[in-house]
């Protein structure tokens, strides 16, 4: 594997990425795909990358968690990434990067308010702050060289990711070299995605925790990622569904994963639950979780999304993994948002397609003091 060519350029040294894309790689090097290896660019500091570059790129992913009707604890090891590069350190290695002939893929995973690019800012004129400006830069080396396009696959958790990042790359080059807008909008395939798995630090009382790279990671794993037939990315993965329109899959996990944390925020703080875990292991709270999901929830949107019925049941094991202590309090910022967006819609598209108020997400609400609006 360590022959492999340098063929992905990813922006995040993050935990995500190590427990998700990267161990998907490393998956895929494995079975002989040779997708190729990673070079990973930390934007902020320099402990990470020095982690990885110490270690080889190679670190242990704990596996824990409930799947199939029983416990998952494994640990596998990833060893998909070569290098890590710092920004304040390598800016011309970076650059170098993007000028490989071997290069085919970027991946990113930043937050929201990583996509903000201020608009007095100049990539053109040493090392860009934000991410999309670092972007710009590097692409716009590449089409220098006279490289072909690549492949650009945002793991953001955005709805509409790829247009919006493509939007906000081409704004730099319109404003600041225009020459090369061409080559950002057509010659690179820029994807759109759904990611879903929790990564978390290792437990520190678990062997893998004395490895400075370590992660942990849930069984589950899901990677919506759009087709499309110059995707130069062929990665073959169980965790992966190619698909034309990723939007579903945003709606699948709005409405299903996230409308379930919300309603047991309202059903089981008042009974004095702390963590998810110690709710569903209420026979009653975990029975009348999977009857909103399975006569409300999924009815409702069953036609819309793909797979609505078995994502209910993976949610409910993944609700009670005994190792995450995922907390009420931390599900509960936002609450009045996340009613609006995860659960009221649910009720109003039930009463349209049903003839009636949902009995259980009505009662909830009512709980809850929540008023559901007459369409």
């Amino acid at each position: 594997m360590d022959e492999l060519p340098e063929t992905i350029l990813q922006f995040g040294s993050g935990r995500f990425l190590r427990g998700f894309a990267d161990l998907f790689i490393h998956h895929g090097n494995s079975a002989g795909q040779a997708i190729g290896r990673v070079v990973v660019l930390q934007s902020t500091g320099t402990g990470r990358a020095e982690g990885l570059n110490d270690s080889h790129g190679k670190y242990p992913v704990l596996v824990r968690g409930f799947a199939d009707g029983k416990i998952i604890d494994s640990v596998e090891r990833c060893g998909s990434i070569s290098r890590a590069l710092t920004v304040g350190c390598h800016w011309a290695e970076l650059l170098d990067v993007a000028r490989s002939p071997h290069l085919h893929t970027i991946l990113s995973n930043t937050t929201e308010a990583g996509y903000a690019c201020g608009e007095a800012e100049n990539p053109l004129e040493g090392v860009p702050s934000s991410f999309p400006g670092k972007l710009f830069a590097v692409l716009r080396a590449r089409w220098m060289a006279g490289l072909p396009g690549v492949t650009v696959i945002p793991c953001e958790l955005i709805e509409g990711n790829a247009a919006i990042l493509r939007e906000i790359v081409c704004k730099l080059a319109v404003h600041w070299d225009v020459a090369c807008e061409g080559y950002l909008r057509e010659d690179c395939v820029w994807l759109h995605t759904l990611v879903d798995r929790i990564v978390t630090m290792p437990p520190r009382d678990h062997a893998v925790s004395e490895h400075p790279m370590a992660v942990a990671a849930e069984p589950f794993s899901f990677w919506a990622l759009e087709d499309h037939p110059r995707s130069q990315f062929k990665l073959d993965h169980p965790a992966i569904t190619r698909t034309t329109d990723v939007l579903p899959y945003f709606l699948r996990k709005v409405r299903i994963l996230n409308a379930a944390h919300t309603a047991l925020v309202i059903k089981a703080v008042p009974q004095g639950y702390q963590f998810v875990r110690e709710a569903m292991a209420d026979p009653g709270l975990e029975c009348w979780l999977r009857d909103l999901l399975d006569s409300e929830v999924v009815p409702t949107i069953a036609d819309r999304v793909e797979g609505a019925t078995l994502f209910a049941k993976q949610t409910i094991e993944r609700f009670k993994n005994p190792f995450a202590d995922h907390k009420f309090a931390d599900i509960a910022l936002h609450h009045a948002e996340k009613i609006r967006v995860r659960l009221i819609p649910t009720a109003l598209e039930y009463r349209t397609k049903f003839g009636a108020p949902a009995p259980l997400l009505s009662k909830l609400l009512d709980e809850a003091g929540v008023d559901v609006p007459r369409q």
